[in-house]
């Protein structure tokens, strides 16, 4: 497994952290609506990048950002096709958290948001990565 590898699951694994964290807590803590509503598409942007980012071969930061957005924007639109089983799913908690329950355009843009500072902190990473061991 590699460095680059380690540190993508490591920032996943935070970012997951951090979501249900600010879905749970965050009003209770007197956060504003907007941050937790949009914070959390935010970060699942942020955890689609890093998902993507994971499987191996997938190639520069900018082709996993698009293959990201791409995965982000189907989700969202996917909200728009209703069955009885689909919204059953969604009307869970591991549905809500996945898949969401209502189309917003506005979520597409915190999508994105996030994707471009999964993005951002993947160029940080692999930046830290690529650095030469230091020599004593």
């Amino acid at each position: 497994m590699s460095a680059r590898f380690r540190r993508r699951a490591a920032a996943c694994l935070i970012i997951i952290a951090s979501g249900l964290a600010l879905r749970r807590w965050s009003l209770d803590l007197g956060a504003p609506f907007f941050a937790w509503k949009y914070g959390g598409s935010l970060l699942w942007g942020t955890m689609v990048y890093f998902l993507v980012a994971l499987f191996p071969k997938s190639g520069a930061i900018t082709r996993i950002a698009l293959i990201a957005s791409a995965i982000a924007v189907v989700v969202e639109l996917s909200r728009l096709h209703h069955t009885p089983w689909l919204d059953d799913f969604r009307r869970t908690t591991a549905g809500a958290l996945l898949l969401g329950r209502h189309f917003s355009l506005w979520n597409i843009v915190a999508y994105l948001f996030g994707i471009g500072l999964g993005a951002r902190i993947d160029a940080l990473l692999c930046a830290e990565t690529a650095k030469p061991a230091a020599q004593p």
